[in-house]
């Protein structure tokens, strides 16, 4: 029989991949979506990606802190370490990045969706909305990343 505690790491490792791997995908691909410009393109991919992080992004997210605090119980470290308490304040600000880039998501399809069916083009909210997405999701990617050197460093940080 395999190791508990193998097992509850291996869970959290893949979630954290998830994590990493949803952004990095979602972030590609509604990019070169855009940069077609034709809103059929978009309102597509949009709703895929939407799809994605609502499958994918979401489970993770909820699964990530549970699978991330029973391995630190398990092991016998304090939620309070460093590492582990940064990891979890920078989690949050993800978070605060995270939920407005999904409801901006949802809308960038929304216009792309009604100028393709009105073969109109894409409206000026549309481009505001996407730069605003751009700007949400850049520093939420750079935070994940930042959290999982955490996660496979683990120094030694004073944070109390």
């Amino acid at each position: 029989m395999m190791d508990p505690d193998l097992i509850l790491r291996w869970l959290h490792v893949i979630g954290a991949c998830v994590l990493l791997g949803t952004g990095a995908g979602i972030a590609f691909f509604m990019l070169m979506a855009h940069r077609s410009k034709d809103p059929r393109v978009i309102a597509h991919t949009a709703g895929i990606v939407v799809l994605a992080d609502l499958l994918f992004t979401t489970t993770a997210v909820i699964l990530q802190p549970i699978t991330g605090a029973w391995l630190a119980w398990r092991i016998g470290w304090s939620l309070s370490e460093g590492w582990i308490a940064l990891s979890l304040a920078l989690y949050g600000l993800t978070g605060l990045f995270w939920l407005p880039v999904v409801w901006v998501q949802i809308r960038l399809r929304n216009y792309a969706k009604t100028a393709a069916e009105q073969g109109a083009p894409l409206p000026a909210n549309y481009y505001r909305l996407f730069r605003f997405w751009f700007a949400c999701g850049l520093p939420a990617f750079l935070v994940v990343l930042t959290i999982l050197w955490l996660m496979i460093a683990r120094p030694a940080i004073s944070v109390f």
